[in-house]
């Protein structure tokens, strides 16, 4: 009998913890709906300046490596569904798979890296900023060669259209995420969220 009840209270607990992991996931993928199709076109580039990357950042200090790359890969579904969540409130096929997508598709890989970095070492903060910069010369990487090759362009070409320009703005946006995601993290861990 005794045994019965403390099976019962465990399942309890384990559909009370997936249930908070499933509404933390969602209200940080609502973040990055909100912040993703916020952007400004510029000149010289096809490539608009976002704030994808930002809800990025603080996605995987709330949520962790996994967690924040199931939050991301929920919101690329829903762009490709056609819910104008991406840059400029666009959505769709042709959105994620054009000359702009691999920075969509990049973004992942940057989940995963700035996640497993902030993980690992919790507490140290130039080792999140490594994780965070590595993340996104990944996502340039990835990006870069995607909009070479949809595009038509030379490599150095989509360089100078798709990542130069964004250099100093991806560095403030980091500087912004180290600064206030540790402190959002531990605010929703005080609130029993995280």
């Amino acid at each position: 009998m005794k045994e019965k009840s403390i099976t019962k209270t465990t399942k309890n607990i384990s559909t009370v913890i997936d249930a908070k992991t499933m509404v933390i996931i969602a209200l940080m993928t609502a973040i990055t709906c909100i912040l993703g199709p916020i952007s400004i076109t510029i000149p010289m580039s096809v490539v608009p300046v976002s704030l994808t990357n930002l809800a990025v950042y603080f996605t995987v200090y709330v949520l962790g490596m996994k967690r924040g790359t199931v939050s991301y890969l929920v919101y690329l579904f829903l762009g490709l569904v056609g819910l104008p969540v991406f840059s400029a409130y666009t959505g769709g096929p042709g959105k994620l798979f054009g000359p702009t997508g691999g920075y969509l598709i990049g973004f992942i890989f940057m989940a995963l890296i700035c996640g497993f970095f902030i993980e690992k070492w919790q507490t140290k903060l130039y080792m999140h900023f490594i994780g965070m910069v590595l993340g996104t010369v990944v996502c340039y990487m990835f990006g870069t060669l995607w909009l070479a090759v949809q595009a038509h362009m030379g490599f150095y070409q989509a360089l100078a259209a798709g990542v130069l320009p964004f250099i100093i703005g991806d560095l403030a946006k980091i500087v912004i995420a180290l600064l206030s995601g540790p402190i959002l993290s531990k605010q929703l861990k005080k609130a029993g969220l995280n």
